[in-house]
């Protein structure tokens, strides 16, 4: 594999002197541009020709090109080059004045608001019903302009003679590549059905990726489109990070429409702040979103464009195109010129690689028939994943070059084991390690906990590679502090390959924290952001028993989970229960719910993955314990959390309100412990965040048999840029909680009742310093505030994928 990444992105890194050609033409009719200045670092190389063509020799990494009456460009200097120019338009003298003061034109932010305002009206879900299909193909090679050239070094005289000499599987597989075939293709059929009833549906009708002989089930279900969601220049939270001026009205398919020029504001020179980034063209009837053309800051680096077509009065996206440098592709060519200067310095061509993203969506219909039958299941359906139907939906047949890349690539991926090394990637999305007939649990791999120091373990569940219907597994722990060797076997059995619906019998020995908060059905994320929670209680409990359960899908957004279980729970820290000491039989049902109705999924192989995680979400749990069976107590425990979050004006408000009571006689670990994360014995509060947990309050001290807890956090609309590409914003963070204990008396060992508000505060630098973390800084206020500052204080660290 590390042989075929070399290839893959080969000297990517290398610059050098080479000969290169450029070719200007205009924008809009494709003719050539001559007499159009080429400059390298201020220094002006040469002028093209009537043809719009110049050779040149130069040691830059980026060229500008002028010319009279056309906005200045610039490009990435490669072997070869097309520019395209832009005219100016009619009122760039207007429009540069504005500029120049650095604001935005308050017409094009008047008619930004309206487009705003009016998405979901003209967006074709404020319809009772629809369908669409559409054909999407994604690539990536060097740029076409390179292919001749690309041809020609390799079959140079002296690259023919090194190659006879000794081959090299790099050179010679670039080649094999390059030459006649792009370096990957995937293309993809779907079909989506709308209806305000039943929901959206969408069936994915075919798919191929090159050099994967089985379909990565999670990728191809992305959604990557401006599809159903308000295009980011749109948005207005990134109202910050543009400047927009409306520069025309002219007539598009017989309507009038706006014509808003737009730039990112990161722009610091003078002259760079008249460079636009992009155009938008609105309806000025209807307020739609016509066309979105996107550029990169160097705009022949890439360039993305969105087409809206207006059918049954809704704007139905029609076309999505992509064009995006990924990196340059550096040949070192075998000849030597030999000065005194460079007595051995080696000549390089490079070839600039391209991603490239062509989406059609076609055969709109609206109304539709509206079959319940047509909307079961998952939100995503795989009708084939094998590529044989994809001609009956392609718009634009195969290139020899697009045909050539499945030959190629797919022989590359048998040789190289791509397919194996793929399903372990994709399997972290739901955090497994996948290798054969066997997937490992990422999150038993290490772990760190107060009572067990580190623990390492090892799960491993044999998949439906081994059989389909019936899935059994087996995990070990060992925890260095305590000392113990944990484990469990258990057995998937499903009912159905259709959703998830499966019983489950398994037999365990372990221990865990006192007073959790129940996380099944859980996420992979949310467990992961959850990771913490005990790091500062050592609280903990044995248990050791076995449970029968069955799990059920009922619908996209309903999963239902009925338990048995017969348990031995021992404490395993100081504790006796109403002097009965510290070791109790228990036999209970638990009841747990899931409710996520906007969530997106995909039924695989595998199981049910989650494509798009979207709130409101609702998890419910209730215990009922019973003196049958050798039982000791007869408690019911029920718990809840609710998620949510939502945008306004104001930014994006999210919020989790959660809580729990234990009716009737239970021990300790059946109570609530407050998810604290600071640490009694530390001078200084640091700690990663927790889904459920409070930055300043120490751990495993408080507990209750009752409590409400709240999380609300608020990002606020300001985005902006500190060092690098990543954009940075703050959140506003709200933490509290109350509760009681009846019978605290009951429990023999240290710990208080949390009966009074506790809240803290914080503010959150997401993306800190450009960085894929968020840093979060936190303060105690109210009841329990100390007149100690490093006991109400705490410093955060939250990895950025976790998201809110």
């Amino acid at each position: 594999m590390k042989r075929f990444l070399v290839l893959l992105f080969l000297l990517m890194y290398f610059f050098g002197y080479s000969q290169s050609k450029i070719r200007v033409i205009d924008e809009t009719d494709q003719k050539p541009i001559s007499h159009a200045k080429i400059s390298c670092d201020g220094k002006v190389i040469g002028f093209t020709d009537i043809q719009g063509i110049l050779e040149f020799k130069a040691s830059c990494n980026s060229i500008e090109i002028q010319a009279e009456n056309y906005l200045k460009e610039t490009a990435t200097a490669e072997a070869e080059m097309e520019v395209s120019m832009q005219k100016k338009p009619s009122k760039t003298t207007d429009i540069e004045a504005v500029v120049i003061e650095d604001r935005s034109d308050p017409r094009a932010l008047e008619i930004l608001k309206k487009v705003n305002r009016l998405f979901r009206e003209n967006s074709p879900k404020s319809l009772g019903s629809y369908s669409f299909k559409s054909y999407e193909k994604i690539s990536l090679d060097i740029d076409q302009d390179s292919i001749t050239q690309f041809n020609q070094f390799f079959n140079t005289p002296d690259f023919l003679k090194k190659k006879r000499e000794k081959d090299s599987l790099s050179t010679i597989s670039a080649k094999q590549i390059f030459s006649k075939s792009k370096l990957f293709l995937w293309e993809r059929a779907q079909e989506f059905l709308y209806s305000k009833q039943y929901g959206e549906k969408i069936n994915i009708l075919d798919n191929r990726i090159s050099g994967l002989k089985q379909p990565i089930y999670e990728m191809i279900a992305v959604q990557q489109s401006n599809r159903d969601k308000i295009p980011n220049q749109i948005k207005q939270e990134n109202r910050g990070l543009y400047r927009f001026f409306l520069s025309d009205t002219i007539e598009v398919s017989g309507r009038k429409t706006y014509v808003i020029r737009f730039r990112e504001v990161n722009y610091k020179k003078q002259d760079k702040k008249r460079k636009y980034n992009g155009v938008i063209y609105i309806d000025t009837e209807t307020y739609g979103i016509q066309k979105i053309e996107n550029f990169s800051k160097t705009k022949n680096d890439g360039i993305i464009t969105s087409t809206w077509v207006f059918y049954n009065n809704k704007w139905f996206l029609a076309q999505e195109k992509v064009k995006l440098r990924m990196s340059k592709v550096a040949m070192e060519e075998d000849t030597k010129k030999k000065t005194e200067e460079h007595p051995e310095k080696k000549e390089r061509t490079s070839f600039g690689t391209y991603a490239f993203l062509t989406s059609t969506y076609f055969d709109f219909k609206s109304p539709i028939e509206e079959n319940p039958n047509h909307f079961k299941g998952y939100t995503f359906s795989v009708k084939n994943a094998d590529g044989h139907l994809l001609d009956q939906y392609r718009t634009d047949p195969l290139t020899e070059r697009e045909r050539n890349t499945y030959t190629t690539i797919d022989s590359l991926g048998k040789k190289y084991n791509i397919d194996s090394k793929a399903k372990i990637l994709t399997g972290l999305i739901n955090g497994q390690i996948r290798m054969g007939i066997v997937d490992f649990a990422v999150d038993e791999i290490v772990n760190f906990n107060l009572y067990e120091g580190f623990r390492v373990g090892l799960k491993a569940k044999l998949n439906e590679t081994f059989n389909p219907y019936f899935s059994p597994d087996y995990y070990f722990a060992y925890g260095f502090k305590d000392d113990k060797w944990k484990y469990g076997i258990g057995l998937d059995m499903k009912t159905t390959l259709d959703k998830n619906s499966f019983f489950r019998i398994e037999y365990y020995n372990d221990v865990t924290a006192s007073g959790e908060f129940y996380r099944r059905l859980w996420n992979f994320k949310m467990r992961t952001m959850n990771y913490g929670n005990n790091i500062n209680n050592d609280k903990y409990y044995q248990y050791r028993g076995a449970s029968l359960s069955y799990l059920n899908d009922v619908t996209n957004g309903l999963t239902l989970v009925f338990a048995a279980k017969r348990n031995i729970e021992e404490a395993k820290f100081d504790y006796q229960f109403r002097g009965k000491g510290g070791q109790f039989d228990n036999f209970n049902t638990l009841f747990t719910l899931k409710y996520s109705p906007n969530s997106t999924n995909i039924m695989t192989p595998q199981g049910k993955s989650i494509i798009d995680q979207k709130y409101p979400e609702l998890y419910l749990n209730y215990e009922q314990s019973y003196k049958v069976l050798g039982g000791d107590f007869n408690y019911t425990r029920f718990d809840a959390l609710f998620v949510h979050n939502f945008k306004t004006m104001l930014g994006t408000t999210g919020f989790r309100l959660y809580g729990g009571i234990v009716l009737g006689e239970a021990p300790i670990w059946k109570h609530f412990t407050m998810n604290g994360l600071a640490s009694p014995s530390k001078d200084f509060n640091f700690n990663l965040t927790s889904y459920l947990g409070f930055a300043t309050l120490e751990g495993g001290k408080y507990y209750n048999d009752k409590f409400v807890a709240y999380y609300f956090t608020h990002k606020l609309p300001l985005y902006f840029k500190s060092f690098g590409q990543n954009i940075s914003s703050f959140d506003f963070v709200l933490r509290g909680t109350i509760g009681d204990m009846k019978h605290p008396e009951y429990h023999e060992f240290r710990f208080r009742k949390l009966d009074h508000l506790y809240q803290e505060v914080g503010l959150e630098w997401n993306n800190f310093l450009s960085t894929y973390f968020n840093l979060g800084l936190f303060y105690r206020v109210g009841y329990y505030t100390t007149p100690n500052f490093k006991q109400n204080f705490a410093i955060q660290f939250k990895l950025k994928v976790l998201e809110f």
